[in-house]
């Protein structure tokens, strides 16, 4: 049965778009819209067929969809190469002069990459690539700082036909080891390290203390960002490589060749229930054409829009909505390498200010660190480049929104509260900024092509404000075509719950209007700061330190980082617990993991709350961590002690 759910809104005003936007936006109107999304839904392969053919296609498809649930084949018999559409094909249609890239390093010095500019450099490191040996679905890594040669890797990568896997720059040397042994790559291409709060992150030397682990790696190129400032960079004879060295040797001339629509374009993982982090498959021209509709609808991007994505190209949002979807439109883009507060909360602002960027898009996590950081620093930064913003990663709260709206939007600027994931590739539901109605905390109406829908337990729909599971009833082009090397784990995690549809794991609701409300994850994986972390991942973390024997991690709300790791830690025999202990568990969650992991809080239990069966029942920690008290259903409880004795030491 589904469940009722109160409103939790504190804002109810509805935000229409200007007319002055909607005049020059490209979906001008709600009758537009449904029109479009009825044909969407109606004839995919019409739809879909007419977006994809604006991209450089080497050969067409003969087929729009091939759907064998769960299986799906987007532009069967379609020839193409992701890199030329997103690069080559601008300079044939007069942007060849035209800034790609506007990139900002974090201590303050800044480059910008014209299209031919990115074509050049591009060619040069896919044949760097082939001269290494590197070949059509070979696995190659990434882990690198937010420079342009990120992108410049991914796309070269994408050129030649490997499949690029990158890891998030935040990430330990075990979490690479997992990644390396999943997918068995053939190479690496990193840094020697990366600027990050003023100080610098030992990429290369996180890299060396995975590789003494995992051996098979043939080829590391090293890009140099950091120079004589850091520590000396190790080299491995016959093996790593200087990325500047190796480009010199080579041509900036490069031929691309068409692949099949379906060839693997990348792996990227993301966090599972189990510790194991599974790696989402995501091929080429499907992918591509929802990337690109996705920016040109959703971000109305026109060609003398500043576009800003200040996501990690590490995570999902960075590989759609920095190195594929932006340059498949031939937008100008700005990439900036560090954090957002340094040196201090006004650095975000100054880039906005400096390159007039005209399009924004953050986390909510980002805007709720900004509300707490105090007003005069967007008060004394010119943002009125800004006509349109955008936001990623969770739900955005009314209230983080509203001062979105009117510090930073100046009461203007539409705002697309996005939902997606990194298993759909694309954005999915999400407002038209041209002419859908706005409120505060719902991501609105599915994009073109997405049949979402709210379902209870038994599979009925649920009706407006009844909370259920969010479904996709169909395919649609950017979705993930398997999890690497696991068939049977990616139709049990996406397929199993309603015959032929994809279970997206977030509980959701619909209000009378047809707006989704995204209530938040349904498993037990935690959205901190906009990325996913499987609590199982952070369990196993912890039991792996001597003094451990076991360990139960759940999330409780923050208002920054929307949710706070909070773990339970029972200690082995004798072993003293401390604030010292406490600190040195975060620490070894934070070198086995990475940071973002790092527990806020450590509590010492001598046991944690189990069924009879054995069973932890995380259910009752939730709750306790967010309201200090146990209300629900205890039962089923082998010692009830076990529950009011962790109270009191939360009340403490």
């Amino acid at each position: 049965m589904s469940k009722k759910i109160e409103s939790h809104l504190s804002e109810e005003r509805v935000f229409k778009p200007s007319k002055d936007f909607s005049k020059k936006a490209r979906i001008k109107s709600m009758a537009q819209y449904k029109r479009m999304y009825r044909e969407s839904i109606d004839k995919p392969g019409i739809f879909w067929g007419r977006e994809a053919k604006e991209l450089g296609w080497q050969k067409k498809w003969t087929k729009a969809l091939e759907w064998k649930a769960p299986y799906a084949k987007w532009f069967v018999g379609g020839k193409i190469n992701v890199c030329e559409s997103c690069v080559d094909r601008h300079l044939k249609e007069g942007r060849a002069n035209k800034a790609a890239i506007i990139w900002e390093g974090e201590p303050g010095e800044s480059r910008t990459l014209t299209y031919r500019q990115l074509h050049r450099e591009v060619c040069n490191f896919a044949n760097v690539l082939l001269a290494k040996g590197i070949k059509s679905k070979d696995r190659v890594m990434i882990y690198m700082p937010m420079t342009p040669e990120a992108v410049i890797a991914m796309l070269a990568c994408a050129r030649i036909g490997a499949v690029h896997s990158v890891i998030f720059g935040g990430f330990s040397a075990d979490s690479i080891v997992d990644r390396l042994e999943d997918c068995q790559a053939k190479a690496m291409i990193t840094s020697d390290g990366g600027y990050r709060r003023g100080g610098v992150v030992p990429l290369k030397e996180n890299v060396d203390a995975a590789l003494k682990k995992y051996k098979a790696l043939e080829t590391v190129i090293v890009h140099q960002r950091i120079g004589e400032i850091g520590a000396p960079v190790k080299m491995k004879k016959g093996r790593d490589f200087w990325w500047h060295e190796e480009a010199a040797k080579v041509s900036s001339h490069h031929e691309p060749k068409g692949f099949d629509s379906e060839h693997p374009l990348f792996i990227l993982y993301t966090s599972g229930s189990t510790g194991k982090p599974k790696g989402i498959l995501h091929t080429s021209g499907g992918y591509l054409t929802g990337t690109y509709a996705t920016c040109k609808y959703i971000f109305d991007m026109q060609e003398d829009d500043v576009y800003w994505c200040t996501a990690d190209v590490g995570w999902i949002t960075g590989h759609s909505y920095i190195a594929y979807g932006p340059l498949a439109n031939g937008v100008t883009q700005v990439m900036y390498e560090g954090a957002p507060n340094h040196p201090d909360f006004g650095r975000f602002w100054d880039i906005v200010e400096k390159y007039s960027v005209s399009i924004f898009y953050t986390a909510p996590t980002a805007i709720r660190a900004f509300i707490k950081a105090g007003d005069h620093f967007p008060d004394s930064r010119d943002l009125s480049s800004l006509r349109l913003l955008g936001t990623v990663g969770e739900p955005i709260n009314p209230e983080a929104w509203m001062w979105y709206h009117e510090k930073i939007g100046g009461g203007n600027c539409p705002i697309v509260d996005t939902w997606w994931q990194t298993e759909t590739g694309a954005i999915m539901i999400s407002p038209l900024p041209g002419c859908t109605p706005t409120k505060p905390g719902t991501a609105t109406l599915p994009f073109f092509g997405v049949d979402a829908a709210i379902l209870d337990e038994t599979g009925e729909e649920c009706g407006p404000n009844e909370g259920g599971k969010l479904v996709i009833r169909k395919p649609w082009p950017s979705m993930l075509r398997s999890i690497y090397g696991d068939k049977k784990r990616y139709r049990e995690t996406y397929w199993n719950d309603y015959p032929g549809m994809y279970t997206a794991g977030d509980g959701a609701r619909t209000d009378k209007a047809g707006n989704f409300w995204i209530v938040g994850r349904l498993d037990d994986v935690l959205n901190v700061s906009g990325h996913r972390l499987g609590t199982a991942e952070v369990e196993s973390a912890l039991v792996a330190h001597k003094v451990v024997a076991e360990a139960a991690v759940v999330g409780r709300p923050h208002e920054i980082k929307g949710q706070a790791v909070v773990a339970f830690v029972t200690v082995k025999g004798e072993v003293k617990t401390s604030d010292t202990l406490a600190k040195e568990l975060r620490n070894h969650v934070g070198t086995v993991i990475g940071a973002i992991a790092k527990p806020d809080a450590i509590y010492f239990a001598p046991s944690l709350p189990k069924t009879r069966s054995g069973k932890i029942m995380r259910r009752l920690l939730k709750e306790l961590v967010a309201t200090g008290k146990v209300s629900g259903n205890v039962t089923t409880l082998e010692d009830q002690q076990v529950i009011l004795d962790l109270q009191a030491q939360l009340q403490q």
